[in-house]
């Protein structure tokens, strides 16, 4: 099984595809995740648990 498959390459057998949806969606998650342990972090910072 292959982990990325290219856009060209004719095949059934892969988890994520190089492709526009893809890049964006990784994108979207990391900078959501990010966003999030800045809150976290402010958060704990604002209430004193560190």
């Amino acid at each position: 099984m292959k982990f990325v498959k290219e856009e060209d390459e004719e095949r059934d057998d892969y988890i994520l595809q190089k492709d526009a949806k893809t890049k964006f969606g990784a994108t979207f998650i990391i900078i959501t995740l990010i966003i999030l342990i800045i809150a976290v972090a402010i958060s704990g910072i604002f209430f004193e648990w560190y």
